[in-house]
């Protein structure tokens, strides 16, 4: 069994990290390794799941506290726990991954529907099916913010019974389970009698029986249909990311409890920026004149154009930052606007004539066109800095 990592080195915090850095670091890591991003690929898999076992400990403060003093095992050799037991060496489930990474961004978790839930009486009824929509966005729309309109197929509440599946509006209570839903099997085993409760195979768990059933659904209140969804997407959402939209997935069976619409968010790339969470990345290619004289140049931004001043003498890998220009944190993730970064490169001429041929070579033999040795120690350390 291969050694666990510390929890910190995991999610590559330090030891003194804000609950909001841990957040920002699983997000990422959540994101990177997600297996909807990586199918079939078990390393990714199972980073995924280190990253979810260690933001489960680290975000939780007695927990954390418990594993600063005590490691893995906690104070009783028990573990910590909760998702499987991390820490203890139980098996971890996916599904409450995928449930744990739905809370962090805002949705609903993954996987389908029909399974059982309970109406606000207590009683147990079916829960529709979860529907997964894919949705291009451009950078600009991630940006403000957006409304998005979808036609969806999906299982609707039957008019005729409105949704109860009796053709009548009438059902008794199931004989077999009272009305309870359950039933008591016992068993034997070799450690003698055992009793284990299960769903009545008779009512299906509603604790209710349809003897006269509606003829448009057959019993089960709900039909293929279709809707329209209108969906507002919150500003500064990033590829990966999950927006739920509650209730309005597949009915549930006979008036049950409606599945949700997991939007997978998807931006498609942008002509100008590479997006790095917040912030925007620029790369200015400026004439030697102007990098050498000065000037000012105009760069685009999400909103239209920014004017920049260049000094003097600026140097290839200088690197310059527009405040506030970038993307807006998604709500409740973090605060305010990132930056846009722009990153200053050189244009070197590819073809040249005789007459400025002759005027580089007169630059060539100018001391002043030599780079010194503060200015090489300094585009060597802006060099390094990209390997850091």
């Amino acid at each position: 069994m291969a050694e666990k990592r510390d929890y910190y080195e995991v999610l590559g915090v330090q030891k003194n990290a804000t609950a909001q850095e841990i957040k920002s670091a699983y997000r990422k890591m959540a994101l990177k390794y997600h297996p909807d991003r990586n199918p079939g690929d078990k390393e990714a898999e199972e980073k995924f799941k280190e990253a979810a076992e260690a933001y489960s400990v680290l975000s939780d403060e007695q927990k954390r506290q418990q594993y600063d003093q005590f490691g893995f095992n906690g104070p009783t050799g028990g573990g910590f726990g909760g998702f499987g037991g991390f820490g203890g060496g139980a098996s971890m489930d996916m599904n409450d991954i995928f449930s744990m990474f739905g809370d962090i961004f805002g949705g609903g978790g993954f996987g389908g529907g029909g399974y059982r839930g309970f109406d606000g009486s207590g009683q147990r009824v079916s829960k529709g099916r979860n529907l997964r929509l894919k949705v291009k966005l451009t950078l600009e729309e991630a940006a403000k913010g957006c409304s998005k309109k979808f036609s969806i197929k999906k299982q609707v509440t039957c008019p005729d019974c409105h949704g109860s599946g009796s053709a009548d509006g009438k059902t008794e209570t199931c004989s077999h389970c009272g009305g309870s839903g359950m039933v008591i099997k016992t068993v034997n085993s070799m450690f003698g009698r055992m009793q284990t409760q299960t769903t009545c195979p008779h009512c299906n768990g509603e604790g209710k029986i349809i003897k006269n059933k509606c003829s448009h659904c057959g019993g089960e209140g709900v039909i293929s249909g279709q809707e329209t969804v209108e969906v507002n997407i919150p500003a500064g959402v990033d590829t990966g990311m999950v927006v739920t939209i509650q209730g309005k997935g597949d009915a549930g069976r006979r008036n049950g409890i409606a599945g949700d619409i997991q939007l997978h968010i998807e931006i498609e790339p942008h002509k100008d920026f590479v997006r790095e969470d917040k912030n925007l990345i620029y790369n200015l290619l400026l004439d030697f004149p102007t990098a050498a004289l000065g000037g000012t140049v105009e760069i685009p931004t999400l909103d239209g154009k920014a004017k920049i001043k260049i000094e003097p003498g600026t140097q290839p890998g200088k690197v310059m930052r527009l405040r506030g220009k970038g993307l807006p944190a998604v709500q409740g993730y973090g605060y305010g606007y990132g930056d846009i970064i722009v990153h200053i490169s050189i244009y070197v001429p590819e073809n040249i004539n005789s007459e400025e041929r002759k005027l580089i070579e007169k630059m060539q033999a100018s001391e002043s066109f030599k780079p010194n040795k503060s200015i090489k120690e300094k585009i060597f350390q802006r060099f390094k800095s990209l390997f850091d």
